[in-house]
C-alpha cells in the first residue's frame, strides 16, 4: 500500500494536536503489544533498538520476521539492522514507507515515526476488504472508513473525522448503530455536555464492544483534534463484537 502525501503527518511544532496523535499512537501500538507482554513508554525512542517494532510487527502480520535478527543489540550496528530487518519485512508485505530509513528509527525522528505508525495504522487497522466492489477499489482507507460509519448511522450527517465528533453525540450513534439498544437515547443527548456525552458513548463501546479508549474523550471532543487519531480509534470499531450480558434498551416505537 502506497502512502501518500495526504497520509504524511504533519508535526510542525506550533501544531496543537501533536501530543494527542503520539499519545494515540502509543496507545494503539500497545493494545498490539499487550498480547506478548511489551509495552511502548516513549515512541520516540523505545523502537531505537528494533525489539519493540519487531515484535509489533509480529502481532500484527501474525507472521514472523523473515530473516534472524539480534536479540540483545548492546551496539548501535545491531540497532540498526535490527530496524532493517524491520523495514525489510514490511517491504515484503507490500506496505510501503516514505522517506524513513532505519537510521531515522535509531535516531527518534518523532515525525518519522508517528509516519510509519500511521502507516501501519492505515494497514492493520483503517483498510477494510473490499470484495471485489471496483469503487471501493478507487476509494481511499480514509473514505471507505467513512462510507461504513455512515451506512452504519444514516441519521446522522457524518462528513469528517473532526469537528463531527465534538459534541460526542456522533459517538452514541455510532455505538448505538453497531450494537441497538446500547445507547439508544443519545439524540437526547445535550449537545453542550460534550465531555460527559463521549465518556458515556466510549465507556459503553469499551466495556460491551470490545473497542479499547484508544484515544480520550477530552482529546476526541478536543476543538483541534488530531484527525489521524479520530480515524485510528473509529477503525476499532469495525471489528466491534458485542459482549454476552451487555444492557441493550430497545426503543419503543
Amino acid at each position: 500500500m502506497q502512502v501518500t502525501e495526504e497520509d504524511v503527518v504533519d508535526l510542525s511544532d506550533s501544531a496543537s494536536w501533536k501530543q494527542i496523535q503520539q499519545d494515540t499512537f502509543t496507545r494503539w501500538c500497545n493494545e498490539h503489544l499487550c498480547c506478548v507482554n511489551k509495552c511502548i513508554s516513549n515512541l520516540q525512542y523505545d523502537l531505537n533498538d528494533g525489539l519493540l517494532l519487531i515484535a509489533l510487527l509480529e502481532v500484527l502480520s501474525q507472521k514472523q520476521m523473515y530473516r534472524k535478527y539480534h536479540r540483545r543489540p548492546t551496539f548501535p550496528q545491531m540497532q540498526l539492522e535490527n530496524v532493517s530487518v524491520a523495514l525489510e519485512f514490511l517491504d515484503k508485505e507490500n506496505i510501503k514507507l516514505v522517506t524513513i530509513d532505519s537510521k531515522a528509527i535509531v535516531d527518534g525522528n518523532l515525525k518519522l515515526i508517528l509516519g510509519l505508525v500511521w502507516t501501519l495504522i492505515l494497514h492493520y487497522s483503517v483498510s477494510m476488504p473490499m470484495r471485489g466492489d471496483d469503487n471501493a477499489k478507487k476509494q481511499t482507507p480514509k473514505q471507505r472508513l467513512l462510507g461504513w460509519i455512515q451506512n452504519k448511522i444514516p441519521c446522522f450527517p457524518i462528513t469528517n473525522f473532526k469537528q463531527n465528533w465534538q459534541d460526542g453525540k456522533a459517538l452514541g450513534a455510532l455505538v448505538d448503530g453497531c450494537a441497538p439498544g446500547l445507547c439508544p437515547d443519545w439524540e437526547a443527548w445535550d449537545p453542550k455536555k460534550c465531555i460527559d456525552n463521549a465518556r458515556k458513548a466510549m465507556q459503553q463501546a469499551d466495556d460491551w464492544l470490545g473497542v479499547p479508549q484508544v484515544i480520550t474523550p477530552e482529546e476526541i471532543i478536543h476543538p483541534y483534534a488530531d484527525e489521524y487519531s479520530v480515524m485510528t480509534y473509529l477503525s476499532l470499531f469495525l471489528k466491534a463484537k458485542l459482549r454476552t450480558g451487555a444492557p441493550l434498551k430497545l426503543s419503543k416505537e
